[in-house]
């Protein structure tokens, strides 16, 4: 299927520049396009994701992608999707930031490719040499004040106010625009739809300083769920594409709990399944729901993309011995993982305590008299495995790694004792 056409059936395309003439250009030759990144914070998360995987999806059809970071523009803060004015980082924060960017942009984006590689650039190369009666004589001069009022990113600001420095936000990135499409030859720009108005000003830009330039701009729908609440952020947070901050564990459990309403969408946006795939996956959630296969497939498309094989196998032993109560088959790393979140009570490793004590001590049960009621009860679990001796006592053989071990109470309820 020609790229264009998936991207349609994906439901990718929600702006384009003279999209006729993009299809002749991408028919015809293999192109240069872009999808900027500023550094905000020390990772990606997955609201980034979809870019990311749109830039891989040129590349798999013989474009070169180029993955811009914005050590610059990351300094000034982008008004788009923004009801106020950003908190600036420090210039350290920001090259420290960059940096871990560059590095995750690196994992998700093939680099060795010998045809058509994957670039990274900084656009701090170019706007920071920029002296400031330059950038306003040879930039500026091109941007009328009307038309930069009109895009939303400012206009849905100027009740609220907005800054000179975010509102020149927009002639910042449309100069980048300019320079990749002078030094590079990169003839496309991407992003989300609150970059429309930034892409088009490029665009606009290009077109007054080079004469019979020809350049695209495109961009993606804004992620939605279904039940109304914002994509990527979960009760404990935002979903980060680093693995130190949201486990791949984490990360699979995500996408495993898409609601129904979603799935079929998420697997066309976010992964490489054909549409065959897709639709054999859509059939089998319509007859048979409650196997979730739809889900299973997005989980592990995503997380292998992101995290790769290994992780995801780890993410699935995980939740199976979660599932099955096989705990002790996991390995100390895998345990961090799962229940990273669950209540947490520490020991030292030379005790051997007595289960009613620590059941009490953790706060697993009350008193001692519902400790044991539990334990006799057949309530309390060591590592999946049933106790009910009310005189058990906790040795290192009920410990994984000599570090966790797993206790749960009743059918959900899990804590983890960490012995030091």
């Amino acid at each position: 299927m020609e790229l264009l056409k998936d991207l349609e059936f994906r439901g990718l395309i929600h702006q384009a520049t003279d999209l006729e003439g993009l299809e002749k250009v991408l028919r015809e030759e293999s192109i240069k396009l872009y999808c900027g990144f500023d550094p905000t914070a020390d990772s990606l998360h997955i609201g980034n994701l979809l870019a990311i995987v749109t830039l891989r999806r040129f590349q798999l059809a013989g474009h070169s992608p180029v993955a811009l970071v914005g050590g610059a523009t990351g300094l000034i803060g982008d008004p788009s999707g923004k009801a106020n004015e950003r908190t600036l980082n420090s210039a350290d924060v920001v090259v420290e930031f960059t940096d871990k960017i560059r590095g995750q942009l690196s994992g998700l984006l093939d680099f060795e490719n010998e045809e058509n590689p994957a670039t990274i650039a900084n656009n701090y190369d170019w706007i920071g040499k920029l002296d400031v009666i330059s950038f306003l004589r040879d930039v500026g001069k091109s941007f009328g004040l009307n038309y930069m009022l009109a895009k939303d990113s400012v206009n849905s600001r100027l009740e609220a106010g907005i800054s000179f420095t975010e509102f020149s936000y927009m002639i910042l990135q449309s100069y980048d625009f300019l320079k990749l499409y002078e030094n590079e030859g990169v003839r496309l720009q991407i992003g989300g739809s609150d970059q429309w108005g930034n892409i088009t000003a490029g665009l606009e830009l290009i077109r007054k300083s080079i004469e019979d330039s020809k350049a695209f701009g495109l961009t993606t729908p804004l992620v939605t769920k279904a039940d109304g609440t914002k994509f990527g952020k979960t009760e404990s947070g935002t979903i980060w594409l680093d693995s130190t901050k949201v486990s791949p564990y984490e990360f699979y459990q995500f996408w495993i709990n898409t609601d129904d309403r979603d799935v079929i969408t998420f697997l066309k946006y976010f992964t490489f399944l054909t549409q065959e795939e897709i639709a054999k996956l859509e059939k089998e959630m319509l007859e048979a729901p409650e196997k979730r296969a739809a889900q299973k497939a997005l989980a592990e498309e995503v997380t292998k993309f992101v995290h790769g094989e290994e992780a995801l196998n780890q993410a699935i032993r995980i939740t199976e011995a979660l599932f099955n109560g096989s705990i002790s088959a996991l390995t100390g790393e895998e345990i961090k993982q799962g229940f990273k979140d669950v209540p947490s009570h520490e020991l030292k490793k030379e005790d051997e305590p007595n289960l009613v004590d620590v059941l009490v001590e953790s706060k697993i049960a009350p008193s001692k008299r519902q400790a044991r009621e539990d334990v006799t009860n057949g309530a309390i679990y060591i590592n999946g495995e049933r106790i009910q001796e009310i005189d058990y006592v906790l040795s290192s053989k009920d410990r994984i790694e000599n570090e966790f071990t797993v206790i749960r109470r009743g059918k959900k309820k899990y804590y983890l004792l960490k012995f030091l």
